[in-house]
Order: C-alpha cells, then structure tokens, then sequence
C-alpha cells in the first residue's frame, strides 16, 4: 500500500525539518515547499494527498494559495499560522481549509490531527441513515449526493463541497425538519469536535449556503433557527 504524500508548505526550515521527520516517521511520505509558488507547482506535478500550509508565506498568503487549490481540489488542507485571532481561523475554515493550527505547535500533535482527517476523508463521514438508490446515490428534491466520491449535485452540476460541508449536507438530508444545534453538527461530522470553535459551524453554513446560491440564487434549504441550530427544509 503506497504512502501517503504530504506536502508541507513553510518557509522557516526549522520548522519544516521538524514536520517533515514527524510526518516521515509516522509512515508518510513528505515533500516541502517554501513558497506558494512551488508550491502550486508540486501540487500539480505530484498530486499530494494532504497538505500541511502556513499561511504567512514570503510570496503569497497561504490562503491565496488554498483559493488557487480549492478551484481544482478538495485535497485536505491543515493550515499553519502564528496568529491566534478566530477571525483568521473561521477565514481558513471558509475557504475549505479542514483544521488550523497555531503556533508553536507540538509535532506529534500535528501528526495526530493529519491522521484523523485522513481516517474521516479515507472513511466515512457522519455515518446516518439514508435513502439511496441501487447505485449508491442518495438524492433529495434538487440534491443529489455521490457518498463515494464525497460529492453533492445540484440540478445536475457538482456543488464542489469540502468534506465538512458534504458531511453536514449529508446529515442534514437524512434528518429532513430536525434541528441540530452546532454542538450536535461538530460531533457527527467533524474529526476533533472539542477541539472546534464555536463559529466554525457557522463558516461552513455560509459557504455551503452560497455555493447551493450559486446554482440558484432562490435556493436555500438550510434553516437558521436563532439559538437552536440549523435545520433542513424537506420542502424543497
């Protein structure tokens, strides 16, 4: 079984040295990079399958270059920053980053964290019943769902979700009317719900909300509930 490819994109080698030989030593293969341009071009060349991104890059802003990834990929990403303000965070968060680090950051714990977004993406998310068709797909008025390929149609054209916002969807069609609280949403879908803030939720609300508005402007099945949650409108 081949190893995964991580690429870590940070210009303090200190730090990358560190990453790379943790990453090494848990079974991984690493490659770094210290630019967003190199970056970008090893992404294309090689393909990783995780990316480990600082985002105070001497080029460009590590979340320019997530934007530039997230248009052709939904590789996971852990973003890597020295700031510590939410808003920087919930800004990863909605650009399709799937965790945030600060730092300084214990190596194994990094590690850790890229271990269980890759069981999540390589599993299953939020396993909750639904109702599929012989070929797997789960389909629900103008939505369609692709489980194996973690992807979500609508009207026929791929909505391009992040793996959080797939697995909220998920949970949200197979409990059509149900509100969930955003406590509820962090343990059914994401990989260190005690780990998540508050808002982190509420980011990925949003973008789920204006990709499915891309599509149609008028469309909005997701329901805010004020102090409640979030809910699904089965009449859709």
């Amino acid at each position: 079984m081949s190893k995964t490819l991580v690429l870590v994109v940070e210009d303090e080698p200190a730090i990358a040295e560190t990453i790379v030989y943790a990453l090494e030593t848990a079974g991984y293969e690493a490659v770094h990079a210290e630019t967003g341009t190199d970056a970008l071009g090893i992404f294309a060349e090689r393909s990783p399958g995780f990316i480990i991104l600082d985002v105070g890059l001497p080029d460009r802003s590590g979340f320019d270059v997530c934007r530039e990834i997230r248009r052709l990929s939904e590789v996971p990403i852990l973003f890597l920053t020295a700031r510590e303000h939410e808003i920087d965070r919930v800004v990863g968060l909605e650009l399709g980053a799937d965790d945030y680090v600060v730092k300084p950051f214990s190596p194994r714990e990094l590690t850790a964290r890229v271990q269980a977004i890759l069981r999540r993406t390589q599993g299953s998310a939020a396993e909750v019943p639904v109702s599929a068709t012989p070929e797997g797909r789960v389909k629900r008025g103008r939505l369609e769902l692709f489980p194996h390929r973690y992807q979500a149609h609508c009207d026929g054209t791929d909505l391009g979700l992040s793996r959080y916002e797939y697995g909220m969807l998920k949970v949200f069609i197979s409990h059509p009317g149900r509100v969930f609280s955003r406590d509820q949403l962090m343990e059914m879908v994401w990989d260190e719900p005690e780990a998540a803030l508050d808002r982190t939720v509420d980011a990925h609300i949003k973008t789920l909300r204006r990709k499915m508005h891309g599509i149609d402007d008028a469309f909005d099945p997701v329901k805010t509930h004020r102090g409640l949650g979030y809910s699904f409108d089965d009449g859709i």
